[in-house]
């Protein structure tokens, strides 16, 4: 079933779309196969970025948005992503970049689309955890700026994932996120007292 990508800003892609023709922002950036990259390089995928800053033993905190982010295509296979964040004067461009991520992201979509079920696709990153999954939001219609995961949501770890966490595997948000709150609470030091 096709996945339902939310519209990013116009702002948010014109100022990627500005920055992909500045010869001064791809030289600069830190993205060797962005630079090398032969022929047009085109923004795809807008995908709203939220952080999970906390998660609570009672469950997620709520997430806020950071920013979009584009996968970089050239030709037919994406060679970079760019990142916008929202300023006080709007969304602006903010960096390109390059890795594991960005290929991870790629497969992470195309398993997402064998789905039998719609879903809206954001990124989900939890810092605290040095995490970031494909979040299949099951209100294809909801503003994609706004929510937290459901419990029926789905993630989908991206490599590298933290140890003892699949990557590539989808998760119901009410099986991972116990799995999460373990991990993201701080362990008491022996001798402690609270």
């Amino acid at each position: 079933m096709p996945l339902h990508v939310p519209p990013a800003p116009a702002p948010a892609l014109r100022s990627v779309l500005t920055a992909l023709g500045s010869p001064t922002a791809v030289r600069e950036a830190k993205t060797p196969s962005l630079r090398a990259a032969q022929g047009p390089a085109t923004p795809e995928l807008p995908l709203p970025v939220h952080v999970l800053d906390r998660i609570t033993a009672q469950g997620l905190s709520a997430t806020r948005l950071a920013g979009w982010r584009f996968l970089i295509r050239c030709g037919d296979r994406a060679v970079a992503a760019a990142d916008t964040m929202l300023t006080p004067d709007g969304w602006a461009f903010s960096h390109f970049f390059e890795g594991p991520y960005v290929v991870s992201t790629e497969r992470a979509v195309q398993q997402a689309e064998a789905l039998q079920q719609p879903y809206q696709p954001r990124l989900l990153s939890v810092p605290g955890l040095y995490m970031l999954t494909l979040w299949l939001h099951g209100e294809v219609a909801a503003d994609a700026a706004e929510g937290h995961p459901a419990a029926t949501d789905l993630l989908i770890p991206l490599a590298p994932a933290p140890p003892g966490i699949s990557a590539h595997r989808a998760h119901r948000v009410s099986e991972l996120l116990p799995v999460l709150t373990h991990r993201a609470t701080p362990v008491p030091l022996l001798g402690s007292h609270a």
